[in-house]
């Protein structure tokens, strides 16, 4: 039991369920699992014991407990995405849901959210609402394309693990893959590639995403950020952040939107919403205005523009209002520190490394896997390595985690 680390480069096992090059991660790691966590066809169907999948409960219904074992929480632990929205959204969109308005973002409510995203970061960004969040990163990164230049990223990023495919389709650009270290991108794993400017025979390197916070739950600094931009911009790249947990990097980094994106020299971002609160709905945001010049026809083409925009906008808005995206990540990232704390002192269980944001990710008793997973079901991250990871969200509370350690803790003592 306890804390350690299990590697020093961090999504090793999604790199090999990727690439297949197992023979060049030097040491074992936890999280990049080869069931990913966002795949739509099992996110939401749990395995039965037979190894079959089984139907899930009607909508409304919890599953029903297992016998035998001990009371499951009342939240799921899998994924921030199987929150709901809060409660302030969801009187947004009742408000918003009153007499007629312009389609396509030309009502108020789109309007406000603009102004409040570009208030956040003190600048004239531009700012296009997208459906979901890989929805908004083919529209950013489509943006900004030609079909014969590249995307480079990391071999564990959500762009090239968990979107099928989709920027690639949309752009007609190919995705150059580097190793992760502890999740993230280095600037010297860009210098190979840089020598392929100018050349005919090569995809010329025109974008480099990293996600923050990482898909390993890591977070880059500003510094860091800011070493990557200064790279991209020197090679005559842009640089684009995947935010789908901008608002837990930020409450993670202490700082803010001016600091930890702006200022540093990020290009463009996709700014998440929905696994912060909101039904749907989520930001392109266009730190360089003048990168967005084709933006809006490809959002169109992309089949992400809203046509009932004053939805999302009054989502965003009320995120946005008082704080309330920071207050919901700062709850998601202090309940998943409390699990690490509280798990940790479960025989059998060490976690990998003390979180930064809402992942806890640790190794258990394999041959107990399947118990766990009946009581109360999350996400095996590296099966190889035991390594499965815990998500809480803006509405996990501590009798929640409370529960849920009780549960592991009982379930792995065979009571």
């Amino acid at each position: 039991m306890g804390s350690g680390t299990a590697s020093s480069s961090v999504g090793s096992a999604r790199r090999r369920a990727t690439s297949g090059s197992a023979d060049r991660v030097p040491h074992p790691a936890p999280p990049g699992g080869t069931v990913t966590p966002d795949d739509p066809g099992t996110r939401d169907r749990p395995p039965s014991p037979d190894g079959s999948e089984a139907e899930p409960p009607p909508a409304g219904v919890r599953p029903a407990q297992p016998a035998g074992l001990p009371p499951a929480p009342s939240c799921s632990f899998a994924s921030d995405n199987t929150a709901g929205a809060s409660p302030e959204v969801l009187e947004a969109l009742a408000a918003a849901n009153s007499g007629p308005a312009m389609a396509y973002g030309d009502d108020p409510w789109t309007a406000s959210a603009e102004r409040a995203i570009r208030e956040l970061f003190d600048a004239p960004v531009e700012v296009l609402f997208c459906w979901g969040g890989t929805g908004a990163n083919i529209v950013g990164l489509a943006s900004v394309l030609q079909p014969w230049q590249a995307v480079i990223t990391v071999d564990s990023a959500h762009v090239v693990v968990d979107e099928t495919g989709g920027p690639v389709r949309f752009s007609g650009s190919s995705i150059i893959t580097v190793p992760a270290v502890d999740g993230k991108l280095v600037p010297d794993a860009l210098e190979p590639y840089a020598f392929w400017a100018g050349i005919e025979h090569r995809p010329q390197p025109r974008v480099v995403t990293v996600s923050q916070a990482t898909e390993d739950g890591t977070v880059y600094t500003a510094d860091e950020l800011g070493a990557l931009a200064e790279r991209c911009h020197a090679r005559g790249m842009v640089l684009h952040v995947d935010g789908a947990r901008i608002a837990n990097a930020v409450v993670a980094t202490g700082t803010d939107l001016t600091t930890l994106i702006r200022d540093p020299g990020v290009d463009v971002m996709t700014f998440g919403m929905t696994k912060n609160g909101a039904v749907y709905g989520e930001a392109v945001v266009f730190v360089d205005p003048a990168l967005a010049t084709h933006a809006r026809y490809v959002r169109k083409q992309a089949g992400q523009l809203v046509s009932k925009s004053r939805y999302v906008g009054a989502q965003v808005a009320a995120l946005l209002t008082d704080d309330l995206w920071l207050r919901n990540a700062r709850t998601a990232n202090d309940t998943a520190a409390l699990l690490a704390r509280e798990v940790a002192g479960v025989e059998g269980v060490t976690v990998v490394r003390p979180p930064q944001v809402n992942m806890v990710f640790a190794t258990v008793p394999w041959d107990r896997l399947g118990t766990l997973l009946e009581w109360s079901f999350f996400w095996p991250w590296d099966p190889e390595h035991h390594v499965v990871r815990w998500m809480t969200s803006f509405q996990t509370t501590e009798a929640d985690v409370h529960t849920f350690v009780a549960g592991i803790r009982r379930i792995l003592a065979g009571d």
